[in-house]
């Protein structure tokens, strides 16, 4: 899949955001098993970030432990 076909994906914003509009991303899986990442205050016309499936797993590791915590 081109990075460039945004038009096939699914993207889902988070069960935990608020609907008061505050920031939050949206997440689509990629065939691959990556992901692509923008920001929902973008409405689909910012940039994305697109992660592999090993890049992906290393970020949840790193979240889910603490990693990125002050």
């Amino acid at each position: 899949m081109e990075h460039r076909e945004l038009s096939n994906l699914a993207f889902r914003k988070s069960t935990f955001s608020g609907g008061n509009g505050g920031g939050c991303v949206e997440i689509a899986e990629l065939p691959d098993g990556g992901r692509a990442v923008r920001d929902s205050k973008q409405h689909g016309a910012g940039p994305v970030l697109w992660f592999t499936a090993n890049e992906w797993d290393a970020f949840l590791k790193g979240a889910k432990s603490g990693e990125f915590d002050n």
